[in-house]
């Protein structure tokens, strides 16, 4: 009786049992983390961008989270088919190619910084990547890099480092690009997340984003006609982690810019050349800057960023600072001596199948 009973009930129990396993499974497949959401960049609605350009007098004011691609402007435009069509439906993902990356070097750098960057990210984006420098060199010219000699000092005086960034706006302007970021040659640019970034903006409007060095807006002492000064406040992109202007708002700057002329007003408040991009752009367009903190410098303590977050910053860098190198802290097959920038680190890191990483 009982052998006939448990015959009865086996079925019924092996059919739950499977039953668990298979709901466990489920369970556990949904709640695995995917490598694609891990390595994909953070949406702009979630990147605590800061934008004053609704009220470019409130520089002190509150950060304001800046909409994301799903959020578009209730303008609507009519199709071929007399239909109204939103711009969200008429923009386009960016591409690689729609961007322009000029990267500010000298020729003493030229072995050392530049091919760290040559062997790293450079090597993914060579085609749209521009290297200004100041001295000629065959090598790279042989390798089919982009490279402009732009005839400016080598040294880091304001003329010297204003005359590099005219160059490199002149060059972005004789371009079909939509957008000019610089760098500098110890940037290392995360360009599948910065494409990301850009393309969160809205497409054709005016926008300047990057990463202030101060807490607050800079003061300068604009020269003016009769010989006096007036003093100006202003927020600036520091060049040493990177920033990106949009085509339309680099197309406004032109009289200020152009040729001779961005020298001519760097001249004229005597600051240095990201100082004048913030300059030209705020006081003489009357447009905000956007603060991202997701481009970095050496002159912050780069110790402080998540080695979590990599794949969501768009520019990291290195450096010295108090006799200690300050780089970001981040585990992998190359040890600080092989590798004190930690940028080999962290390309291997996004980029784990390029022929050289361990």
């Amino acid at each position: 009786m009982q052998a006939k009973w448990i015959r009865r009930r086996l079925p019924v129990f092996i059919l739950t049992f499977f039953l668990i396993l298979f709901v466990d499974f489920q369970l556990r497949a949904n709640n695995r983390p995917k490598l694609s959401a891990l390595r994909a960049p953070l949406p702009a609605a979630a990147l605590h961008l800061r934008d004053n350009r609704q009220s470019p007098t409130r520089a002190g004011g509150a950060p304001e989270p800046l909409p994301d691609s799903s959020i578009q402007s209730s303008r609507d435009t009519r199709g071929s088919n007399g239909h109204p069509v939103t711009r969200q439906r008429l923009r386009l993902r960016l591409r690689r190619e729609d961007t322009y990356i000029a990267v500010k070097t000298t020729g003493k750098f030229h072995k050392t910084r530049l091919a760290l960057l040559l062997q790293t990210w450079i090597s993914r984006t060579k085609e749209h990547t521009f290297i200004f420098t100041d001295m000629k060199d065959e090598d790279l010219s042989s390798q089919g890099y982009n490279t402009v000699v732009t005839g400016c000092q080598s040294d880091h005086s304001q003329q010297a480092l204003s005359c590099k960034m005219s160059a490199e706006y002149d060059g972005f302007m004789a371009s079909d690009k939509s957008w000019f970021c610089h760098v500098d040659d110890d940037n290392y640019v995360n360009p599948e997340a910065l494409l990301s970034v850009l393309s969160a903006f809205p497409q054709g409007e005016d926008i300047y984003v990057g990463k202030p060095s101060l807490d607050r807006p800079i003061t300068g002492h604009e020269l003016l006609d009769n010989n006096t000064t007036r003093e100006v406040h202003f927020w600036f992109a520091t060049g040493g982690a990177g920033f990106c202007l949009s085509r339309p708002l680099a197309e406004k700057m032109s009289p200020w810019a152009s040729g001779t002329r961005f020298e001519q007003t760097s001249a004229i408040i005597r600051l240095p050349d990201d100082c004048t991009v913030g300059f030209i752009v705020e006081k003489r367009l009357g447009i905000s800057m956007v603060h991202c903190p997701l481009f970095h410098s050496h002159l912050e303590n780069l110790l402080l960023i998540n080695h979590r977050s990599i794949p969501y910053q768009l520019t990291l860098s290195y450096g010295m600072f108090e006799n200690k190198m300050n780089s970001i802290e981040v585990k992998g097959s190359f040890s600080k001596e092989d590798d004190p920038s930690r940028f080999k680190t962290v390309h291997c890191l996004l980029y784990p199948f390029t022929s050289w990483c361990p």
